[in-house]
């Protein structure tokens, strides 16, 4: 399991955000990862790290409507 240090982390929150801060952050880092994080938690705050490959995949299934009811 690898460790990540995302203090320098260049965090970019969705232009979709709405004023109640219902949104997610994603900052891509050095090694080919991708780091998500909860706005509101954006302070030290848990984040998901992916591969590059798994958040394209992602957002492919998130375009297609993959992830919709």
């Amino acid at each position: 399991m690898n460790t990540y240090d995302l203090s320098g982390a260049k965090w970019r929150k969705s232009s979709y955000s709405n004023a109640k801060g219902e949104c997610v952050e994603v900052a891509f880092l050095d090694d080919d990862a991708v780091a998500v994080r909860d706005s509101k938690d954006s302070r030290g705050g848990p984040a998901l790290i992916f591969t590059k490959a798994e958040w394209s995949a992602f957002l492919r299934g998130a375009a297609d409507g993959e992830f919709t009811a």
